[in-house]
């Protein structure tokens, strides 16, 4: 049984890549640019960096792009992005348990708010988005520091995420690693592979 239960956020705690990736259709739209759903989804499941770089190249647009598609995206996503079905129930589960969750993302302080719109902020015990300025995914800076800050041992904490870089973040820190998915498939970066939120119980 893990005590510290370490989680991202987009694709994983909550299910905003509809929200992301149609934004992110509807601005390339916008410019009379035609792209599948699917494979804007597919590349920004990779990294929002690796989306932006692979249209970037391919269609030469740039940083307007950027800003008009996070415009788009945040007149939207608190309305549209909600937790991923049992993700509450969990989070609450673990802390009435005595152990902690904890966040980390690359994104931004809208993370908290979303957490905050559906109560789970106080099932909590830390959160690190992108304002607290640690080295990117894969880099393990920003779990060492929760584990030096919250005396976690190393092998009572997992890394819940949907992507490698999540991963690898976890793996590289030294600990366990589960990979969140709406695939059957393997990763080789990943002590557990799950398709389901429930499927998470038997684990934590």
């Amino acid at each position: 049984m893990y005590k510290h239960i370490i989680w991202d956020f987009d694709g994983t705690l909550f299910d905003t890549y509809p929200v992301m990736a149609g934004s992110f259709k509807e601005t390339l739209e916008s410019q009379g640019i035609e792209e599948p759903l699917e494979e804007i989804t597919k590349h920004m499941k990779v990294s929002m960096t690796y989306a932006f770089n692979h249209y970037g190249e391919k269609y030469g647009i740039g940083d307007e792009f950027i800003t008009a598609y996070d415009s788009r995206r945040k007149a939207v996503e608190f309305d549209l992005s909600k937790p991923f079905e049992g993700i509450v129930e969990l989070c609450k589960y673990i802390h009435s348990t005595g152990r902690r969750n904890y966040l980390y993302t690359h994104r931004g302080e809208s993370s908290i708010k979303m957490l905050e719109g559906y109560g789970l902020t106080g099932y909590f015990s830390d959160f690190i988005t992108s304002q607290h300025g640690f080295e990117r995914k894969p880099s393990p800076n920003a779990i060492q520091h929760l584990i030096r800050t919250h005396h976690i041992d190393h092998s009572e904490a997992i890394m819940i995420g949907d992507r490698d870089l999540d991963l690898l973040s976890g793996k590289n820190a030294g600990i366990s690693s589960c990979y969140f998915t709406d695939q059957v498939e393997e990763n080789p970066h990943a002590d557990f592979v799950v398709t389901s939120v429930e499927e998470l119980y038997s684990i934590i």
